[in-house]
């Protein structure tokens, strides 16, 4: 399979989009900010239909309005739980509405359409994979920065405010590096399966140990094992990529619940 360069590009890209899904999922289950993910592929998708339907590659349509959603969110972050859900609610429901519009209007490109949909990693050419590297090398560095005041206010934020973290700059910084993630993760899973990457394999690791540390490596394994895995496993049956990927990572998220792989991994942590 590695004998073609659309399977090379498309591991590649896997990979890299897998990495930081990994390390930016385990922040966003942490935070019980999955919801607001979730929102964001759906912004998203309105950002890239509109983008394809002004004649630009959709990529750009995605980073532009997943970025601007990201940061509205966590500016406007200061209201009850309730409050920010039933706005986040109200925007993926708005956007996702201009989406469709969008997507009326592009009677010439259904097949782009639903790779926005269920993703198309396999259509991912050099130049698209140098922009991803860079992006993803771009978040990874911010999530360096990032990451320990992000830890503080994530486990104690009553304490990290106390403190004098800037809770709200964290929020809003951390949410904007989210939107990036989304944007790359639909590339390979599509909007509907961004879970698949960017929450299945986080929420697995933080079920197999309490650890952040272990946690955020766990977590990146998982999504690039279940990435790469569901590549293979597409390459072997003629099934779409993106349908492995969301069957491995509900399976793993599912053997992670058993009692008895959980007890066996603690026993081992603690001897």
């Amino acid at each position: 399979m590695f004998a073609f360069e659309f399977m090379r590009h498309a591991f590649a890209a896997t990979g890299i989009v897998a990495v930081l899904s990994g390390l930016v999922g385990y922040f966003m289950v942490l935070r019980g900010e999955s919801f607001a993910g979730h929102a964001l592929s759906h912004v998203g998708f309105a950002g890239a239909t509109g983008a394809l339907l002004l004649g630009v590659p959709p990529l750009w349509g995605l980073l532009v309005l997943t970025v601007a959603a990201g940061l509205a969110m966590g500016l406007g972050g200061r209201g009850t739980t309730q409050g920010r859900d039933v706005a986040i609610g109200l925007v993926l429901s708005c956007t996702l509405g201009f989406g469709l519009l969008f997507l009326h209007f592009l009677t010439t490109s259904a097949t782009r359409a639903t790779a926005l949909l269920f993703g198309n990693v396999l259509g991912v050419d050099r130049a698209m994979l140098g922009w991803l590297a860079l992006f993803g090398a771009a978040c990874g560095a911010a999530m360096a920065v990032l990451s320990r005041p992000l830890l503080f206010a994530s486990l104690q934020p009553e304490a990290a405010e106390a403190r004098g973290v800037p809770m709200r700059a964290v929020s809003t910084a951390f949410l904007a590096i989210v939107a990036v993630a989304t944007a790359e993760c639909v590339q390979v899973t599509g909007v509907l399966l961004v879970f698949a990457l960017m929450v299945g394999p986080a929420a697995t690791a933080q079920r197999l140990t309490a650890s952040p540390g272990r946690g955020v490596v766990l977590s990146i394994v998982l999504a690039v094992a279940e990435g790469w895995g569901g590549l293979a496993l597409s390459w072997w049956t003629d099934c779409p990529t993106s349908f492995w990927i969301s069957a491995l990572s509900t399976l793993s998220y599912l053997l992670a619940c058993l009692p008895g792989v959980r007890r066996r991994l603690k026993t081992r942590a603690a001897a």
